[in-house]
């Protein structure tokens, strides 16, 4: 999965994350039902967009959902999908985009690609969802002349490219892509009126996408010397984040002058979500104060009357005392040569008793790390991972090979739990 926009399943709530899902879902099986499994590689966060454009402007006494069958990736569990024109124009744009991207990936010579052999085996992949892109907008009247043309512009405009080239000049061939695929949602949806102010968000939105993939790439592509349309056009990082800021505001605009059926979702990822990804990208995501974490990224326990709770060495929220008051340790501060800071004797400090040392106090001795699961271990211990979603929703799991601790996708999420920092004017 890649994207910019990519929602925390707590932010969104239960109804938007089952809608979310319902057209990520009915992407990945648009893609599977016209073009095979192996085109489903291609599923993206921001291609789902397109689908969930098209429903927002949609009559809803049409069937815009069906239930498909179990999936690994959803714990062998049915699930309610979108199907439909939305879903297949969003399938025809991941794939000829996709496509773009392998070619360029081949031509930069990235990784393996800058074998031979799988350079070759890439193009060819890259022409066949090329193809499979063109077949399938075909289909729902979206002509894909308008994204290979983008796409072939692209290198061309990147060459030329220079110091004082301004950055919209080389995100300009993006901006036309995605304006074209978000204007037809318009016709898909028997909403012509609509088709003007799409452009005008999907213009915006390729802006913001193109920007912030540059901002995100840029450290790797300075260390390996690739080339990277900032550090090309002399573009600073307080440009680029006034160019992302004035493109949010101006999709947010935009949706303004849309009619919607219903635009809860779609207003929900394309207004709060690019924020938080704008934020993300230049490494500002808000927090507020009430919620800041606690000492090792915890979310801080709230007191009995609503302050936040003292916090022990640990990070475990303090004993309060008859008055509310923090209890004192009558062996801390001297009185004992062997007490921690603020365990009682042999208790649970940093180093108080024996605790420390990891023998006798709380808690057992730590373990030594296990050793590597073999490939095809590995191969099972990261299935049974996916097939009981631990991947994206475990707080803590073992990682299928290198038996590391690593978090659930959940865990990575920017998620503040509230809204007071919210930009929107307009919910």
């Amino acid at each position: 999965m890649f994207g910019m926009v990519r929602p925390c399943r707590h932010r969104l709530g239960e109804r938007f994350t089952t809608e979310w899902m319902a057209h990520l879902c009915g992407l990945c099986l648009a893609l599977r039902g016209d073009h095979g499994q192996l085109a489903r590689v291609v599923t993206n966060y921001d291609g789902l967009l397109i689908s969930v454009l098209t429903e927002a402007q949609s009559d809803r006494s049409g069937a815009l959902r069906r239930t498909a069958g179990p999936c690994p990736l959803r714990g062998m569990r049915t699930a309610s999908v979108a199907q439909g024109e939305g879903a297949r124009l969003a399938a025809a744009v991941s794939l000829v985009l996709a496509s773009a991207k392998v070619r360029d990936h081949v031509a930069d010579g990235d990784g393996l690609l800058a074998r031979r052999p799988v350079a070759l085996a890439a193009r060819r992949v890259a022409a066949g969802w090329g193809a499979a892109g063109l077949r399938s907008g075909s289909a729902v009247g979206f002509d894909t002349a308008v994204l290979v043309d983008a796409v072939d512009r692209q290198l061309g405009i990147e060459t030329l490219a220079g110091p004082g080239t301004p950055i919209l000049t080389v995100t300009e061939p993006t901006e036309t892509a995605t304006a074209a695929a978000f204007a037809h949602t318009a016709v898909l949806a028997g909403r012509p009126g609509n088709a003007g102010p799409l452009a005008e968000a999907g213009r915006l939105f390729g802006r913001l996408a193109h920007l912030l993939d540059a901002v995100e790439d840029l450290a790797a592509d300075t260390e390996a010397g690739a080339w990277n349309p900032l550090t090309a056009t002399g573009t600073s990082l307080a440009e680029a984040r006034r160019l992302a800021d004035d493109a949010v505001h101006g999709v947010r605009l935009a949706l303004r002058e849309v009619e919607f059926t219903e635009p809860g979702l779609a207003h929900l990822l394309l207004v709060h979500e690019l924020r938080r990804s704008v934020d993300r990208a230049f490494g500002t995501t808000p927090v507020c104060a009430s919620h800041q974490p606690g000492p090792y990224g915890q979310p801080p326990q709230q007191g009995p009357y609503g302050q936040p709770q003292q916090q022990g060495p640990y990070g475990q929220p303090q004993q309060q005392g008859p008055y509310g008051g923090v209890p004192q340790n009558p062996y801390a501060g001297g009185g004992n040569p062997y007490a921690g800071g603020g365990g009682a004797a042999g208790g649970s400090g940093s180093g108080g008793g024996f605790g420390g040392f990891g023998g006798f106090g709380e808690g057992p001795a730590p373990q030594p790390p296990k050793g590597r699961r073999g490939f095809w271990a590995g191969c099972g211990m990261f299935w049974l991972l996916c097939c009981t979603c631990k991947l994206c929703c475990a707080k803590e799991y073992e990682g299928p090979w290198s038996r590391k601790k690593r978090e659930g996708c959940c865990r990575d999420c920017d998620c503040d739990g509230c809204d007071c920092c919210c930009p929107c004017d307009g919910c």
